[in-house]
């Protein structure tokens, strides 16, 4: 029976006030029930237009048709038909953004709560079904995979569920890339993510860890052992900073050494020895979903205040508007429409407090956003002691340089085609390697092209008897 409810089926989540003194997750799922409501509110529409706005082509009326008729394990089926890491994108893709902005409910009310019903299946999944065997026939031809976040996931178990033989090659000690570095806890549980990637292994995907290539094997030295192509799919971890005075002071991190101390090296729990500054008052520069993560880890951690500081207004946020919402409950303060001068430090070298000026919006920029303008004889002091940039990264130069005939533009990310293949035979590319940092959805959508494009350019055509191999 249809649900015409305007609104989605609200989402249980952990009370604000509890909430931002642990690392559980922030939301707690959807019960059968509450599912099965939420899928009853799907209109089943012909033109399919929320899959127009989905990067990795979920077939998703399909699959809340399953939903709404209790058939959670054939939803998972056909997620995982197209979708890699199910669990993980159900929780923290900008469906707001993708799918649900094209859902027909959303024109006169809230669109159908896809990502949550996503993530449903995908837990239902890992708590009741039994995976089968999907390997499919090997074909003999080896693919390398550099790089286990998402691109390299997506890429990879695309290419094993086609008989390729995928060996990934991953720089640190675990994989998930930025899932596992970069996400917390509180938004994405590791135990999630190390099922999806066990998901992938059953399928024949070998990951090799602490790889650093470039370093420990150069691409050319891949196409030496037998690989027939490569995808690079190293994300960009290089972190940015603002280039003003005192950002050298102790107790200046970027976000991104801030959230894998926390995510990956566990410094929020007090059996780990990982060093991590607990500071009483901090601030953190930016305004993306990096921004308000390690902000709301900041607070976790015990400080007493934390600021958002972001040089444009509320609406000019690209955080997720979810991320925003729990970050405000949490008690994170919004310094809007705010930029850092310099960094001031007390006689031992520590970060004491920052400089800012006061902005307003001016006339758009080349991208569209109207640009930050400086009001004079607006500065003002901020009394902290702990800063955190995250104002945004690049991919690491190492195997652009150490690889001859791969050409990157001015920011140091990879030159790709439509094919998603760089300037060097044989090797593609995806994800933040190639946009700079941008979300997990779109670097598996990336993935799931270049995929595509390494079995066209390897499988024979059908007739043609030819074995590249």
């Amino acid at each position: 029976m249809p649900n015409m409810s305007m609104q989605k089926t609200p989402m249980p989540a952990q009370a604000p006030e509890v909430r931002n003194k642990n690392f559980d997750e922030v939301t707690l799922g959807y019960t059968p029930e509450m599912a099965v409501l939420e899928a009853q509110r799907c209109l089943q529409c012909k033109h399919r237009p929320c899959m127009k706005g989905c990067p990795v082509a979920v077939r998703i009326p399909e699959f809340i048709a399953k939903v709404a008729q209790g058939d959670f394990l054939a939803a998972y089926e056909i997620i995982t038909s197209t979708n890699a890491l199910p669990a993980v994108c159900g929780r923290v893709c900008p469906q707001e953004n993708q799918c649900e902005r094209e859902c027909v409910r959303g024109i006169k009310g809230e669109s159908v709560a896809i990502g949550r019903l996503e993530r449903f299946v995908a837990d239902y999944f890992m708590e009741y079904g039994t995976a089968a065997s999907k390997r499919a026939e090997p074909n003999g031809i080896k693919v390398a995979v550099i790089g286990a976040g998402p691109a390299g996931l997506s890429c990879a178990g695309d290419l094993a569920r086609r008989g390729f033989e995928v060996t990934i090659y991953e720089a640190i000690h675990k994989a998930g890339g930025v899932l596992v570095y970069g996400i917390p806890e509180f938004r994405l549980p590791k135990a999630i993510v190390e099922r999806e990637i066990d998901s992938l292994r059953a399928l024949g995907v070998k990951i090799e860890t602490d790889m650093v290539i470039g370093r420990a094997l150069s691409l050319d030295e891949l196409g030496e052992m037998g690989y027939k192509a490569v995808f690079v799919g190293s994300g960009a971890g290089l972190p940015r900073f603002m280039g003003i005075e005192g950002e050298g002071l102790l107790g200046v991190y970027s976000a991104n050494e801030f959230l894998t101390r926390i995510n990956l090296m566990k410094a929020y729990k007090d059996e780990y020895d990982t060093p991590i500054i607990r500071s009483k008052s901090v601030a953190v520069i930016g305004g993306g979903n990096v921004a308000m993560d390690a902000a709301r880890c900041a607070m976790r951690l015990g400080a007493e205040r934390v600021y958002i500081v972001y040089r444009r207004g509320e609406e000019e946020i690209p955080a997720r508007l979810e991320e925003i919402h729990h970050a405000k409950e949490e008690g994170i303060e919004f310094r809007l429409l705010t930029a850092p001068t310099r960094l001031l430090g007390d006689d031992q070298g520590w970060v004491r407090g920052m400089e800012c000026v006061k902005m307003r919006l001016g006339e758009p920029d080349a991208s569209g956003r109207r640009s930050p303008v400086e009001i004079p004889g607006s500065q003002y002091e901020m009394e902290v002691d702990s800063v955190i940039m995250a104002i945004g990264t690049s991919p690491n130069p190492l195997i652009r340089t150490t690889t001859e005939g791969l050409q990157a533009d001015r920011r140091g990310c990879l030159i790709v085609n439509e094919e998603m293949a760089t300037t060097k035979p044989g090797v593609y590319a995806g994800g933040d390697a190639v946009t700079g940092a941008a979300t997990v959805i779109l670097a598996m959508g990336a993935g799931k092209k270049a995929a595509e494009s390494i079995a066209n350019l390897l499988l024979p055509s059908p007739g043609s008897g030819e074995n590249p191999a």
